[in-house]
């Protein structure tokens, strides 16, 4: 697992949990880790030119009561957020007053629903009931979803006090939804009644995730049990918030100042230009790649090849402990309020209130409440982390060995420690392999790279994807709009928001939903609303009047959050509520953005997009070939790290107390003895950066990575069966993984949908044989 996170990640929705609902505690995207060695790293208006398709551009807002606004309120950008929303025109000014607007409109309409249903006995048609609840918080999730977004790409104080006055009015709200007692028994009619059994596979997952999750928002509870579980939901949207803020402000309090050519090297040139980049922003003005001075930072561009290639010991060491106490007691205080920076405080906070609201619900713990709405139980997915810890534990030790001893031949003398780990790892790879990362950067320019990305897809499923033919507004002026064709029209759109930008962006890479595919939405009768993704990474940005020349694992990002753009994008199911990403398991997400990983390691997708951007020659066949035999270096280790993530988070759910006297850092360590072959150092913070289980919604759900690592390699297994040369065949796979993993979105079971396009229950064979580890213990 190279990379780990739907930000850091991706909360899907739910059919009760309309988008509002995910997005308004800012966990919504599709985020992932980038990995540092042994550690990982934690983003009056022009409108639309053309409405090709006849789109609907308002979403559902001809559908709200607040198409009826004054004029006032027709001037916030907020209120009146299309299905391209007005990124450019958005101001924290904007945000309270349009937010409350907007939840008090769709209180009128709950409040109307629920009145509709009491007047009825609680009967209604599915359907009826359905298309109300699509409805209901459509336009305010779009609109809150386009403020999160800013926060997480655009972030300055003032929206984040915006943001902070207003989430705990929406989370209010989505309580009201999640607990309305009119609409559960108005689901639970439909369950019990004839009319359940004919319908659709689709609508029945929707009448059962919709009383699940109201069971799971505490409609069973009463008088201050409710009035608890509630004020616990806000406490744990606010700290939710915090952490992340701390994560970020702490990455971006960062920066060390380099002005010898001693201090820097080893360092690439694409670093060096980097540096000397980034001190310009910082007043450098005659900052020069060769003759410095050179500012570094904790964002992913900036830290890693340091980590990999900076000579100079104590360097890598200070960066290493910046990076890992990030947010932790050595943090200190903000300076405006005092408040204080450290997360472990916070961590503890978190698992004890959701230790509570896992009692108030009946629960064992936590990991039940969680694993309620997926694939897995806590047990099973124990069992998988073991299964596949037994296969990778000696060959991690004999990878730890090895690297020791060619540490050793190098001249050093040492003991090994973690910020020693990455930089001998990265000689040992050039030793062995004889290549290093840097020789393939020029290949990778990202013009070209989209062009084989986009013909891949064309490839498999038979798309075009395209420059859109609509103006709309962007957050960036380096943030791209594309659309995506399908037998010449337009079935889906997406920006893509490529560059670091550490002074205002989150770290990692996330998709995110922008508005989901609806029939109910649409602006006529028998037309679609198209769904709109964006993509966000943070890749090294054009340095020196270069394009932005991408490393191989930033390829793999970028095919990564491609996937998850295409499940959301190619969906062709016709119930809104479990459209694309909407509903589906959380630990089946990750299935197609680590399945679009795997052509990163096939020459004839690699050849079309790896090109020189100055001489124009494609990369070298023996040099992809050492590529691709690294693909396992050090496999085992990294297996073993993500398993350790993984039952860390599983463990801090289930069986740990935050109110004893072990902290969650010991627990940490005690994972690690079993899960890693070598010790994490006392001072490590990892933890208090995990913004996957503590803000980025993978709380005891960590394992998905991995259960959804297998479906998707053995997805893989299909193309690799018929023959990866075998044009016609793989054209005709790719159709069919088109028409089952990637369109059936939320509305059927995923073991239902993988075994239509398997033909069998998934194994982990293939993921162990892609992993280069034996499948003896499995």
């Amino acid at each position: 697992a190279k990379f780990s996170w739907i930000e850091p990640g991706r909360l899907f929705m739910l059919a009760r949990q309309t988008i509002f609902i995910v997005s308004l505690i800012s966990v919504f995207a599709i985020l992932i880790f980038v990995e540092v060695g042994e550690q990982p790293l934690f983003g009056a208006i022009k409108k639309a030119s053309k409405n090709p398709g006849n789109l609907a551009l308002r979403g559902g807002s001809d559908r709200s009561t607040s198409t009826a606004a004054s004029m006032a309120d027709s001037e916030n950008p907020v209120l009146s957020c299309p299905v391209f929303p007005r990124f450019d025109a958005i101001k924290a000014e904007h945000v309270v007053p349009g937010i409350k607007k907007l939840i008090g409109d769709n209180e009128k309409m709950l409040s109307d629903l629920e009145e509709e249903l009491k007047s009825k006995d609680y009967k209604m048609d599915v359907l009826a009931l359905i298309e109300k609840l699509e409805v209901l918080g459509d336009e305010l999730g779009r609109s809150w979803g386009a403020i999160k977004h800013l926060e997480s790409t655009k972030d300055n104080e003032a929206l984040r006090k915006a943001v902070e006055e207003t989430q705990p009015e929406l989370v209010k709200f989505n309580m009201k939804v999640s607990q309305s007692e009119p609409i559960y028994k108005a689901f639970k009619l439909i369950k019990d009644s004839p009319q359940y059994a004919s319908l659709s596979v689709a609508r029945k997952r929707i009448v059962d995730s919709n009383l699940l999750e109201a069971e799971l928002a505490g409609i069973a509870l009463e008088g201050e049990k409710k009035e608890r579980f509630n004020q616990i939901q806000q406490e744990l949207a606010a700290l939710s918030t915090q952490f992340s803020n701390n994560v970020l402000d702490c990455t971006k309090a960062f920066t060390v100042r380099l002005t010898t050519k001693e201090e820097v090297a080893g360092l690439p040139e694409s670093a060096l230009g980097l540096g000397a980049q980034t001190a310009k922003t910082k007043g450098d003005a005659d900052a020069t790649a060769d003759a410095g001075p050179w500012v570094f930072t904790l964002d992913a561009p900036s830290f890693l090849p340091v980590m990999k290639h900076a000579k100079d010991r104590k360097l890598r060491e200070k960066l290493y402990f910046a990076y890992n106490t990030r947010a932790s007691e050595s943090s200190g205080s903000r300076p405006e309020g005092g408040k204080s920076l450290d997360n472990s405080e916070v961590i503890k906070q978190i698992l004890s209130l959701k230790q509570e609201k896992a009692a108030l619900l009946g629960k064992r713990h936590f990991a039940d409440v969680s694993t309620a709405t997926k694939m897995a139980t806590l047990e099973s997915a124990m069992e998988l982390m073991e299964k596949l810890r037994a296969s990778s534990y000696a060959p991690a030790e004999k990878e730890l060995k090895d690297l020791q001893e060619f540490a050793a031949k190098q001249g050093f003398s040492e003991e090994l420690k973690p910020w020693d780990v990455t930089f001998y790892a990265e000689r040992q790879l050039e030793a062995e392999y004889a290549f290093n990362e840097e020789e393939l950067r020029p290949y990778f320019a990202l013009p070209r790279v989209l062009e084989g990305l986009f013909g891949l897809a064309k490839r498999l499923f038979d798309v075009d994807v395209v420059k859109a033919d609509v103006t709309v507004p962007v957050w960036d002026p380096e943030v791209q709009f594309w659309q995506i064709n399908r037998d010449g029209k337009p079935v889906a759109y997406f920006y893509l928001d490529p560059y670091s930008r550490p002074a205002e962006k989150r770290g990692g890479a996330w998709m995110d939903e922008v508005a989901g595919r609806s029939t109910v939405l649409a602006d006529k009768a028998g037309g679609v609303r198209l769904p709109v993704a964006h993509m966000v990474c943070n890749q090294s940005p054009p340095v020196g009047g270069a394009p932005s020349l991408m490393t191989f694992r930033e390829v793999e990002t970028l095919f990564h959050e491609f996937g998850h753009a295409l499940q959301h994008m190619l969906t062709t199911q016709t119930e809104g509520l479990v459209a694309g990403i909407r509903g589906v398991e959380w630990d089946a997400v990750e299935q197609p953005s680590q399945f679009m990983e795997n052509w990163c390691y096939d020459y004839p997708t690699i050849e079309k997009l790896a090109v020189h951007h100055e001489s124009g020659a494609k990369l070298p066949k023996e040099l992809f070939d050492k590529v691709k035999a690294a693909k396992n270096f050090r496999a085992a280790t990294m297996m073993l790290r993500q398993l350790q993530f993984a039952v860390t988070d599983l463990q801090l759910h289930s069986d740990f107390d935050p109110k004893g006297t072990a902290s969650v850092h010991d627990k940490y360590r005690e994972v690690a003895k079993t899960f890693q072959v070598m010790q994490p150092l006392a001072e490590d913070r990892f933890l208090c950066g995990f913004s996957h289980i503590f803000a980025g919604g993978y709380s005891a759900g960590y394992y998905s990575y991995k259960w959804a690592e297998v479906l998707s390699a053995d997805c893989f297994g299909a193309f690799e069966e018929a023959g990866l040369a075998d044009d016609a065949k793989v054209q005709e796979i790719g159709r069919k993984f088109r028409d089952t993993i990637l369109a059936k979105g939320g509305g059927e079971d995923p073991n239902e949908v993988f075994k239509a396009f398997r033909g069998r229950a998934p194994t982990p064979d293939a993921l162990l044989r892609h992993s280069g580890l034996t499948s003896a213990a499995v």
